[in-house]
């Protein structure tokens, strides 16, 4: 058959299989293929697949004449870069971004517009490292976050709008965000001074808590590897991985198969959570955060009894809800708290919190066969196991020195405390006993809330 006697449509379908090396090397060919190969329809598809793009934008969002010409613009700006790893991370950005715009808007315009290559190649002539190929596209993309002075005065406690989030109990909050490298440049020089490392020792400050709790995440910019510093960070320079290190790889090497630094996969695993519901917002006095304790199953459940709804969150992959009576359904969480943990305290090495959530569902709690709009608890007994050993088993009055009052219906109460172990695994248990009415005018006798075991360990991925 002649290339002349086939049809536009049936041209039009063989082009966008080709992919878009191949129709530019089709246009060569003759003139018909050319026209062809110069449709828009056939760059929009190609957009479509490989950038997710539904509209011509050029890299930083500028609009342009064509398909053709924003794809043209997208293969140019990150010619240096393999591509399949340039879209790789643009879906990683893609799903952050998405999420914040749709849930968390003002965190979402922190976001600052994607770095140059003049600017990176700045941080690494400055600090003298050579950032991970993952990490330089991911600046591309979006240089970090930036704060207008009025993010920082709806707490007292500091800034709430890190893209990372984190977790508060007692007095101790921590909420991260992304450095934009400037600032990268600026707490390098600091912290590297002030801990007495060796100018090249290849590692970079890429997100912080600017709360009343410190925490920092530092890139080895060599291997690849995110690490977090520990209690002792301070004083001998002690961190610990974020991400398993038998998922990074090849981190310089541009002809490599699959190119993988921990600060992708520890974004993409971010992005994923917040996708999936396992974390979310919460609000408290009128501001909203990121919030790392989970709250979806598996990894959190609600447990009714008599009425009573507990809901507690767990950092923990493998763990499952478990059903300890008909009507309950207990499960649990706890986040590990790296900036308090101790790796040299063999007695007391890793620190974990954990979060409880409880509400009291609008049809109440019953008493004597009379239904009742609020109920107060009053004791707690809590097991907590390192490993298989008890080390706390607790029997006492109110929790963290308060006895909440639960409406039917009403806001939620939620808690966070918080527990050493020795090991990187162990387990919490327990119940809580509360009163229909209140404690000192009860309606019926006391009624119990069990906890089933619920397990507390090291997660693969720390944030």
């Amino acid at each position: 058959m002649e290339l002349e006697s086939v049809g536009d449509l049936a041209l039009h379908i063989i082009l966008t299989k080709l992919g878009p090396e191949n129709v530019c090397r089709a246009a060569c060919v003759n003139k018909k293929l050319r026209l062809s190969a110069s449709e828009d329809t056939v760059w929009s598809r190609f957009c479509l697949q490989e950038l997710d793009l539904s509209a011509p934008l050029g890299p930083q969002g500028d609009p342009l004449p064509s398909f053709k010409a924003a794809y043209q613009k997208w293969r140019e700006a990150f010619c240096m870069y393999p591509w399949p790893l340039v879209r790789r991370v643009k879906r990683c950005w893609d799903r952050l971004q998405g999420w914040l715009s749709m849930n968390f808007p003002e965190a979402a315009a922190t976001l600052r517009k994607g770095a140059s290559e003049a600017d990176i190649q700045e941080l690494e002539s400055v600090l003298r490292v050579k950032l991970p190929l993952p990490t330089r596209i991911l600046y591309r993309f979006h240089d970090g976050q930036e704060f207008a002075d009025s993010d920082f005065t709806k707490s007292t406690l500091g800034g709430s709008l890190g893209i990372i989030g984190g977790y508060c109990f007692y007095d101790h909050l921590v909420n991260v965000n992304l450095l934009p490298l400037s600032q990268v440049i600026l707490e390098t020089n600091h912290i590297i001074r002030h801990l007495g490392f060796s100018s090249r020792s290849n590692y970079i400050v890429v997100a912080a808590s600017c709360t009343s709790g410190e925490k920092l995440f530092f890139l080895n910019c060599r291997h690849g590897q995110l690490h977090v510093g520990t209690r002792n960070l301070p004083t001998d320079g002690e961190m610990m991985p974020c991400v398993p290190n038998a998922l990074i790889s090849s981190v310089h090497d541009r002809n490599a198969d699959l190119q993988q630094d921990a600060m992708l996969l520890w974004l993409e695993e971010h992005g994923r959570r917040l996708q999936s519901g396992m974390i979310k917002l919460r609000e408290e006095g009128g501001v909203r955060s990121i919030c790392q304790f989970p709250e979806e199953p598996a990894l959190c459940s609600t447990a009714i009894t008599n009425g009573v709804r507990t809901r507690e969150a767990k950092d923990d992959k493998d763990s499952k809800a478990e059903t300890c009576a008909s009507v309950e359904i207990i499960r649990a969480s706890a986040v590990f708290v790296p900036e308090h943990s101790d790796l040299q305290d063999e007695s007391n090495r890793y620190l974990f919190s954990y979060s409880i959530r409880m509400s009291l569902i609008p049809e109440g709690c019953m008493a004597n066969g009379m239904p009742y709009n609020y109920c107060q608890l009053h004791l707690r007994h809590w097991i907590i196991r390192d490993n298989d050993v008890i080390v706390s088993n607790v029997n006492g009055e109110a929790v963290i020195g308060k006895f909440p009052l639960l409406h039917s219906g009403g806001k939620e109460f939620v808690y966070q405390s918080c527990t050493n172990l020795q090991s990187s695994r162990g387990s919490i248990e327990g119940a809580f006993t509360f009163v229909p009415g209140r404690l000192a005018d009860p309606k019926g006798g006391p009624f119990s809330v069990q906890v089933a075991q619920f397990p507390v360990q090291l997660p693969d991925y720390v944030f």
